[in-house]
């Protein structure tokens, strides 16, 4: 671990994550009491992270597995087979031998793909597509967790993205009665497009209706982050950070984790060892993170179709827009028509530049949209 202890990406431990106390123990609670649970939130607000520091105290009990798989690069069956059982293999793998033999035993339609490295231990041969008998190989996968020697905890992150399978419509449906089956497994579901996992859990016509505790989870409060802010400026070299610093960063990035641990990284990196990091030192901060992106957000916006582009910029020139569609939205923002707004903000909607939420768009990532307002708006 680094010397710097505001974690920009993954689960580190304990020590590095804020709060959620409450939270931790009401996800554990639910899980080992059999419940599956609908974990909705929007991205970067700690999801994963929960769902690892849960497991984490899971995994110390040594009564169960736990498995993470992250789903959002799928865009099929055949895809959400392969990273489930890849992701299950590396998770048993340092469980030893015995562990990992049982479920290569289970899959009999793919055994053939799995290698070895030097060490003798299993690799997960098989690309992202490649596999022959989806459906066989997700009910071996099954079979292996329905009859597991420990409880198995399963958590399937961005499990929304199933709703845009096109090679299996009813893939739903599958889930959920494969899940019913399995009472030797508890799931989470976790998913950041609120509209659609929505859908697909509260809505009476779909397979997983009722079938979860629906939990929907909010950002940490100021003053527990303001207390975890303070503490880890204290752990290494004894640095202090003034509360007026940690309360405007909070409120510019709505109390969002993933935004205010890039800052506080920063700042914290900035600060001396025995200084204090005063408010003066938060513009810097921001914008030599996006110096740093600059790059990445230029492409991005070069590489959207121009409609979008004119579209995502208006959005962005409002920060907060409504009636999008509207005669006065087009023609305060020279858009060629209604119909052309309507069929670019659902290009922008699916690959997460823009977000939808109570009758209002904005841009999705808040730097991306802090950029746009240095670059472009002035």
């Amino acid at each position: 671990m680094t010397d710097n202890p505001f974690v920009t990406s993954g689960y580190a431990g304990p020590e590095y994550f804020c709060d959620r106390v409450e939270e931790t123990q009401t996800l554990v609670d639910l899980l080992t009491n059999g419940n599956n649970v609908a974990l909705i939130s929007p991205r970067r607000l700690g999801k994963t992270d929960l769902i690892h520091h849960c497991f984490n105290q899971l995994e110390k009990l040594d009564d169960y597995y736990t498995f993470i798989i992250d789903i959002y690069a799928t865009d099929s069956v055949s895809d959400f087979v392969n990273v489930l059982g890849k992701s299950i293999l590396d998770s048993l793998k340092p469980k030893g031998r015995k562990a990992w033999e049982v479920f290569l035993n289970a899959l009999r339609s793919v055994r053939s793909e799995i290698t070895f490295d030097i060490n003798n231990n299993p690799v997960w041969g098989i690309g992202v597509g490649a596999t022959e008998l989806p459906s066989v190989t997700l009910d071996e996968i099954f079979e292996y967790l329905g009859n597991a020697d420990r409880h198995c905890f399963v958590a399937i992150d961005e499990f929304q993205q199933i709703t845009r399978y096109k090679d299996n419509k009813n893939i739903e449906a599958m889930l959920r009665t494969y899940i019913q089956r399995c009472p030797n497994a508890t799931f989470v579901f976790s998913g950041s497009q609120r509209h659609l996992m929505g859908e697909m859990f509260v809505s009476p016509s779909r397979p997983f209706y009722q079938s979860t505790t629906i939990f929907n989870l909010h950002a940490i409060p100021l003053d527990k982050y303001t207390e975890f802010a303070e503490r880890q400026f204290a752990i290494n070299g004894k640095r202090k950070i003034s509360r007026d610093v940690i309360e405007a960063i909070y409120n510019q990035f709505n109390g969002v984790t993933s935004y205010l641990q890039k800052i506080m990284n920063i700042l914290y990196m900035k600060t001396s060892p025995g200084a204090t990091c005063h408010y003066e030192m938060i513009e810097s901060a921001i914008q030599n993170y996006l110096q740093l992106s600059s790059d990445t957000y230029e492409a991005l916006l070069c590489q959207m179709p121009e409609k979008q582009r004119n579209v995502f910029l208006a959005i962005a020139s409002e920060r907060r827009a409504k009636a999008i569609s509207s005669s006065a939205f087009v023609k305060k923002y020279n858009l060629p028509s209604a119909s052309s707004v309507v069929s670019a903000i659902k290009g922008l909607v699916e690959k997460d530049f823009v977000t939808h939420e109570k009758n209002e768009y904005y841009v999705y990532d808040l730097f991306f949209q802090l950029w746009i307002e240095k670059c472009y708006l002035g």
